[in-house]
């Protein structure tokens, strides 16, 4: 199972860390059982999202351009859910897999897209090797992760890219966090979704050794405003 995973890469080395990893697992559980429970219903929001967003499609196709710059390789969609994003990727000639915390959504992406390599993980901890991607991409896949968390995770996203890897983070823009207990198909979950300006997210990137390439706001005077960030390893 998931959590058996996640608990055993490796033996804690204090018992602060073992109250960290109980934390951690609990909050991870809590997003892989809303997400198993919703999956059908997110797949079926998400379709199509990408053709209304030509902003959101055109940074999918910088990054696109941007790894093909660099001789290509493999790119993780990290928290890729039921995989429209890894797919459009593909599209776009990368070569590019899918990881995601909810089997469920795992299982979707696999029936939809047969032709693309989707795992079940979590960007807590990856299962790659050190320096095995040209790029990574989380597509308002960190929304969910806490605050103390985030930088474990960055963290995680550097380890697995080479010398020259990208990283492309889309994020919704803003200071709170908001709660979620129904689902699209009405059945109950609980969500935390945390929105965050761009300088927080340059300053987790830049303290674990990105360099920023890019970042834009789109949609700045709407009520749901998104960010993209291009990084680059260091």
């Amino acid at each position: 199972m998931l959590r058996d995973h996640l608990l055993s890469r490796g033996a804690r080395s204090s018992r602060a860390d073992s109250e960290a990893a109980a934390t951690s697992t609990t909050w991870l559980s809590q997003i892989r059982r809303s997400y198993d429970i919703d999956a059908a219903g997110y797949a079926e929001q998400v379709r199509g999202l990408l053709a209304g967003h030509p902003h959101l499609r055109s940074g999918l196709q910088i990054f696109a351009e941007m790894i093909a710059e660099v001789g290509g390789g493999p790119v993780a969609d990290i928290g890729c859910g039921p995989g429209y994003v890894t797919a459009h990727l593909h599209r776009l000639g990368v070569d590019s897999f899918g990881i995601d915390l909810s089997p469920e959504m795992v299982a979707i992406a696999h029936r939809d897209y047969p032709e693309i390599r989707f795992e079940v993980g979590t960007m807590t901890d990856l299962d790659l090797p050190e320096g095995s991607l040209a790029g990574a991409l989380a597509f308002w896949s960190t929304v969910h992760i806490p605050d103390d968390a985030m930088p474990g995770v960055i963290d995680e996203f550097h380890r697995v890219l080479r010398g020259d890897g990208l990283l492309l983070l889309g994020f919704p823009v803003g200071t709170d966090v908001r709660h979620t207990d129904e689902g699209y198909m009405g059945a109950r979950i609980s969500l935390d979704s945390h929105r965050r300006e761009p300088e927080t997210m340059t300053g987790w990137l830049r303290a674990s050794g990105f360099v920023i390439v890019s970042e834009t706001v789109i949609g700045p005077d709407e009520e749901r405003p998104g960010g993209l960030i291009f990084a680059r390893r260091q």
